[in-house]
């Protein structure tokens, strides 16, 4: 069939406008005032269909048989010419084609092809959003961490979940900042019922019945040391006596509503001891995602600005591990599947994707991957300075994580990153 025009289209004022189609059996005249509103008001038969620079293209009147005959008859109907090779610039060499049997550039010609062989995608759905609480009512804006803030548990923390929820973002995981005087040497804030944790789940599980609430099971907010352990007075992180006290946190997230809870802490034997522990007070339906393989990272500057949660002294190697090991990896990997583990998650991220491939190429269980502050911050960094594309290179950076094999990623950019995803304007 002949190509076919428009005529008579301004999209800038209202005006009538023809619209020609060939093969119409009802006719409508079409009428807009903007290019999203048009109004279709039925009327007698106005059809206007031309073919470019022929005139009225009018069908044959033949049966599909006739039309096949002709063909077959070698009366083949007219088409749009084959449109002539592109010429290359002046003073292109004339090389003889090379000899390639294969050619990868052909699936990306066009962004049609680019996507439909897209081997990796992500969603909102792949995202958990990090929130950090306080007790305050206003949202205080951390310095390090732009577009970030310690949320009001009543109020700020209630509305940013309502924003994630609208873009399809559904996972939290909550970081609370918890007051000085409540801080010990034993944490013992961390398993109170009444504290901002518990308080804050129960809230937002009484608002948001479906979110899916993560929480953090480590001593360091609530510790008088900023330490993930009890210290003993020698400056040793105590493994057991730790463990100790996270089973009772966990307990008491379960019993607030948490439907995942995950120690960060690294102390040895955590996961099984923290199973056993939410299956004996009845929350065998509670998930544990494990901090695996987490990292004495220096990525973390911002984090703990943030919680106020620096080490008073020392600092997190003799418990995280060391950013040279690979292979122990597996190790951590082993152990936590065999103590029940439901997640296994990798901390950092971007700069870790060769452990996150490990953890998938080695279990069969889910892989998170958290992107962590110093890479949040970084590249907000870069984007304010105009370094980089901030949109661009979020999207890619995410894109990575996932593509090594991370299923969910807990990322500071979830809500942001989700309205590029839908389309949305930040």
């Amino acid at each position: 069939m002949a190509a076919m025009t428009l005529n008579s289209v301004n999209f800038g004022a209202a005006k009538a406008m023809n619209f020609e189609y060939v093969g119409l059996k009802m006719h409508q005249n079409i009428t807009s005032a903007r290019p999203h509103s048009v109004k279709f008001v039925p009327r007698g038969l106005i059809v206007n269909a031309e073919a470019q620079g022929e005139g009225p293209v009018k069908k044959l009147g033949k049966s599909d048989e006739e039309c096949e005959a002709a063909v077959v008859a070698g009366i083949v109907p007219e088409a749009p010419p084959v449109p002539p090779k592109p010429a290359a610039p002046a003073g292109t060499p004339l090389a003889t084609p090379l000899p390639l049997s294969r050619r990868p550039r052909r699936n990306r010609r066009s962004p049609v092809l680019r996507a439909a062989f897209q081997e990796t995608s992500i969603s909102p759905a792949n995202l958990v959003y990090p929130l950090f609480i306080h007790e305050g009512e206003e949202d205080t804006p951390i310095g390090a961490m732009p577009g970030c803030y310690r949320l009001g548990w009543r109020h700020g923390l209630v509305e940013e979940v309502a924003k994630a929820q609208d873009v399809g973002v559904n996972s939290i995981v909550l970081f609370p900042k918890v007051p000085d005087a409540l801080k010990t040497s034993t944490g013992d804030e961390a398993y109170n019922d009444d504290g901002l944790v518990p308080r804050t789940i129960r809230l937002l599980k009484d608002k948001y019945p479906d979110l899916i609430i993560y929480t953090d099971v480590a001593l360091d907010p609530y510790s008088s040391d900023g330490h993930d352990g009890i210290v003993r007075e020698d400056g040793v992180i105590l493994n057991d006596e730790t463990v100790h006290q996270l089973c009772k946190q966990a307990v008491s997230q379960a019993r607030a509503g948490a439907d995942v809870v995950s120690p960060s802490d690294m102390m040895d034997g955590r996961v099984g001891a923290i199973r056993d522990a939410l299956d004996a007070e009845g929350f065998q339906h509670v998930s544990i995602m494990s901090y695996t393989a987490k990292y004495a990272s220096s990525f973390y500057g911002p984090f703990r600005e943030a919680l106020d949660s620096n080490p008073r002294f020392g600092d997190k190697k003799t418990y995280q591990m060391n950013p040279a090991n690979y292979r122990e990896a597996l190790i951590e990997t082993r152990d936590d599947e065999a103590e029940g583990a439901d997640i296994l998650l990798v901390k950092p991220g971007l700069p870790y994707l060769d452990i996150i491939r490990l953890l998938r190429d080695n279990s069969s269980l889910p892989v998170a991957a958290y992107q962590v502050s110093g890479e949040y911050s970084m590249i907000k960094a870069g984007g304010a300075l105009k370094m980089i594309d901030e949109e661009r290179v979020m999207m890619e950076s995410l894109m990575c994580v996932r593509r090594a094999g991370a299923d969910i990623i807990l990322t500071y950019f979830a809500l942001q990153a989700a309205r590029c995803m839908c389309g949305e304007k930040r």
